[in-house]
């Protein structure tokens, strides 16, 4: 890996770990909808502007509605779920809890993607599950029912993360492929009109907009244009430079800047929790996401990268 990838690498992920701080200033303020609808917006905006810097051709080549769809699924309701979290949630747990995307993803590609599960994958899943229930029993946070409804809504985000990336490949890359930044931007697009209506009834039944401080726009302003519209960008380039495989890598890295930035700036309490409940997760990671040798036609195992 190039010292510059690198740098683009640690840089996402301590974007990305800091949206659940943002995330842990806004949504108890705004409200969960409130705050995933700004995030959505606010990053759809800068994507746009970015795009027109960029001179990128507005070219959907037929694909709006399967990239709004897409829009709903990777962004609108995983981002209400993480607002949800916020409410309940330390920023580091939301953090470490995003590491079960990959898992999500061989759970989903599985029952219903026809996706073979080998044994470090299956493996893998047990230790991720055990890893959840390690932080949430033990951790810094009193269990409580509280605890786990904004556990579930993590686990709900992570499986919609899963599940987007098989619909990418059946709806956007199966059928001709289509530039990532227009991709990227137009299902912000799709998941502010998903999100509006909602926000919409939840300001209608308690307007919080007035009780937002500047300290609350700032938060939503980093959110939604720097670990929502910029961070889409970064990861792309990371695709392109490294591929999908290897850009995953960037699983691992999010939780400890998430945990960090948490007790930095919200004086979050550390445990020993995090450092067990996250090992568990990285391995359980690590097993799903590690090359494997595939199988030639003889049966005979041949070196190269796996598909994960």
């Amino acid at each position: 890996m190039k010292p510059a990838d690198l740098i683009r690498l640690l840089s996402l992920a301590a974007i990305w770990g800091a949206s659940f701080l943002f995330l842990r200033i806004g949504a108890p303020v705004l409200g969960p909808l409130t705050a995933a609808f700004l995030r959505v917006l606010i990053g759809a905006i800068t994507l746009a502007v970015c795009l027109a810097l960029m001179r990128v051709r507005w070219d959907m080549r037929g694909k709006l509605r399967q990239v709004m769809a897409l829009g709903v699924i990777n962004s609108g309701i995983p981002f209400v779920m993480y607002s949800f979290a916020a409410l309940w949630l330390p920023a580091g747990y939301s953090a470490v809890f995003n590491a079960m995307t990959p898992l999500m993803g061989v759970l989903i590609g599985a029952l219903c993607f026809g996706e073979r599960l080998t044994l470090p994958k299956a493996g893998g899943v047990v230790l991720g599950v055990a890893g959840v229930a390690v932080l949430t029993r033990t951790g810094p946070v009193a269990f409580s029912p509280q605890v786990m409804l904004g556990a579930a809504a993590c686990l709900v985000a992570t499986a919609c993360y899963g599940l987007a990336g098989f619909l990418a490949r059946r709806w956007i890359t199966a059928q001709g492929g289509l530039d990532s930044r227009l991709v990227a931007t137009g299902s912000m697009f799709g998941a502010s009109l998903f999100l509006l209506p909602f926000c919409a009834i939840a300001l209608a039944r308690e307007n919080t907009l007035p009780a937002a401080g500047p300290g609350v726009w700032l938060a939503m302003l980093g959110v939604g244009m720097l670990c929502t519209a910029i961070a889409y960008i970064l990861y792309y380039r990371l695709i392109a430079d490294l591929g999908p495989v290897r850009s995953l890598t960037v699983t691992f890295l999010i939780p400890p800047f998430g945990i960090v930035w948490g007790a930095i700036f919200l004086g979050e309490q550390l445990s020993w929790a995090h450092v067990a409940g996250g090992a568990l997760i990285g391995l359980a990671v690590w097993l799903v996401l590690r090359p494997t040798a595939p199988v030639a036609a003889g049966g005979t195992a041949v070196p190269g990268p796996g598909r994960s």
